[in-house]
């Protein structure tokens, strides 16, 4: 796949249940909301209860909207069920059934050793930059407008062909590298990139070890969009874009072996797919 060791290549994927709503088991009540979303590794989910109620996943308590939107994602590695509680004027308690995932697994033999494991140096550059992504990820942007426009639809930051997927994972010498949690789009590098969603810049940083020109945005509530591998970052750490803004141009910074557009998700402390909430990548 472009974007990680190795020549670039098409990946591919099975996915059961993609646009799965919620259901409850047989002891649990009636369910407490509808989702919608992709109810599957990696998916995100939203739904709406009544204002005021509290509302947790498997013990960790959700965010609730003043108008009672709720939402929540799922980890690539996610479990098959969830337990859902909803607290307002009735306890309700739900089971999600998470549709699994077969993710592409790849064995590369024979790459140089160097490639593999960093070195010093660039092991101590590696941990300031994720210290500096990670704080970028954290801030807690509680502008339920920003979350609800995200909700609304995002469209695709730039056009292409899809060259790498969500979930997808190399061995390297028998190692196996960290699966690739975005979606790449190949396309020459200079292509504009544009906001997929309103948000703030959190991140903006031209040249990361990994990632090279480097964007975070902040949708609201710990959910963000990263942009990776740009030859041009074209906003700064605080400003605030709308759906279709410029924020930089595609190119092949970093880690990378061709041109081309990684674009990531995170909900809290979880990796989500993109490529789920976008529409069809239109045909060229």
């Amino acid at each position: 796949m472009i974007g990680r060791w190795g020549a670039g290549i098409v990946l591919g994927l099975s996915l059961a249940g993609v646009a799965g709503l919620a259901s409850a088991d047989d002891t649990a009540t009636a369910s407490c909301l509808q989702l919608q979303g992709s109810l599957t590794q990696g998916g995100f989910v939203w739904g709406t209860v009544a204002p005021g109620s509290r509302v947790s996943l498997d013990g960790e308590a959700l965010d609730v909207l003043p108008d009672g939107t709720t939402f929540v994602g799922f980890s690539r590695d996610a479990p098959a069920t969830a337990q859902l509680l909803v607290e307002g004027d009735e306890l309700c308690r739900q089971t999600l059934h998470i549709a699994g995932r077969e993710y592409n697994i790849q064995r590369v033999e024979g790459v140089p050793q160097q490639t593999v494991t960093p070195s010093k140096e660039h092991v101590d550059r590696i941990l300031r930059e994720q210290a500096l992504v990670n704080a970028a990820k954290e801030q807690l942007l509680t502008r339920p407008e920003l979350v609800q426009g995200a909700l609304a639809g995002f469209q695709w930051p730039a056009l292409g062909p899809i060259s790498g997927v969500y979930g997808s994972q190399r061995y390297y010498n028998g190692k196996a590298g960290n699966p690739h949690y975005g979606v790449d789009v190949a396309v020459p590098a200079g292509t504009p990139v544009v906001a997929p969603a309103a948000g703030v810049v959190t991140l903006a940083e031209p040249d990361l070890f990994f990632s090279g020109g480097t964007v975070i945005l902040d949708h609201g509530y710990r959910l963000s969009s990263a942009f990776l591998h740009m030859s041009k970052v074209l906003v700064e750490v605080g400003q605030e874009v709308q759906p279709g803004d410029l924020i930089g141009e595609v190119g092949a910074t970093g880690r990378a072996t061709g041109a081309h557009l990684d674009w990531r998700m995170n909900w809290r402390n979880h990796r989500i797919d993109p490529q789920l909430l976008a529409p069809p990548m239109p045909k060229p």
